[in-house]
């Protein structure tokens, strides 16, 4: 009974692709870009353990070796990703990728006048209906006024103006559950798009979070009722391309697992109803 930004996404984006990875738990390649994301995030979460005074751009960019090293320490699988750089070229192309996307950082915050109160912060609260929300927030800043400002960082380029709701969606999900935590609604979300140098912000009301809570909870429901059944219908996009699991997806002449779980009929349309299994 819980979800994430992600899941729910993933749950958007395409239903079968949800239960690839939440029900199925189908292995999926690294990414040199996802990737390189975490990097970047690790750098920027690890620089403010230094006074103010040493966060510059350069100790930041110095710190991009050691921290892809920890990386490859608790993930050795992602060494995969260059297996087949014997000059290593590849690599230094994109630690400087890496580089570039953390300078670029310190051309629209600046590191020595913030104070995070919190970094890589996980958050959890459990709504009246039982659905618990969790994710991981990349910074929350809080004025001495009490105001709080939520921060996530971007390694990609901002969405054109027509589709900034879309990317406001994991900002919401997050302030709703600040709003549930604490009972306080943050002052300001923001995103920090690396690959482009924008910096997207909104000032929530409590009426964008109800709103948010009821279109969470019809998506669980949503949800559960495709595991209860198992039907769990594809939705093709542009995003197909990107896709590991083509090899097993019907829009693509593959076959899904079999289905792990037990399945009951859906509702009829004479009674209307239906019975909600759990997740």
């Amino acid at each position: 009974m819980s979800l994430s930004p992600s899941r729910a996404s993933d749950f958007m984006q395409c239903p079968l692709l949800y239960r690839f990875r939440v029900i199925d738990r189908l292995p999926e390649k690294p990414s040199e870009a996802a990737t390189r994301g975490t990097l970047v995030h690790a750098v920027l979460e690890r620089l403010f353990d230094d006074p103010a005074t040493d966060r510059t751009a350069p100790r930041a960019k110095a710190m991009i070796p050691g921290q892809w090293d920890r990386l490859l320490q608790s993930r050795p699988e992602l060494g995969e990703l260059f297996a087949e750089d014997a000059g290593g070229e590849r690599l230094s192309r994109w630690l400087g990728e890496a580089e570039q996307l953390v300078e670029r950082w310190f051309t629209l915050e600046d590191p020595t006048r913030l104070e995070p109160a919190e970094r890589e912060m996980f958050v959890e609260t459990e709504l009246e209906s039982g659905l618990r929300l969790r994710g991981v927030i990349d910074r929350v800043d809080i004025a001495p006024t009490g105001e709080v400002r939520i921060v996530d960082y971007k390694t990609g380029k901002a969405p054109r103006p027509e589709y900034s709701e879309g990317a406001l969606f994991q900002m919401k999900f997050y302030a709703l559950v600040i709003w549930r935590l604490k009972q306080v609604v943050p002052r300001r979300l923001q995103l920090v798009y690396l690959g482009s140098g924008d910096v997207l912000t909104y000032d929530p009301v409590p009426a964008d979070l109800e709103r948010m809570e009821r279109k969470l909870l019809a998506l669980w429901e949503a949800i559960r009722l495709a595991t209860e059944t198992g039907d769990w219908r594809p939705r093709p996009t542009k995003l197909c391309g990107w896709c590991d699991h083509q090899s097993v997806c019907p829009e693509f002449g593959g076959t899904p697992p079999v289905y792990p779980l037990s399945v009951s009929p859906p509702p009829s349309a004479e009674d209307g109803q239906g019975r909600m299994g759990p997740v």
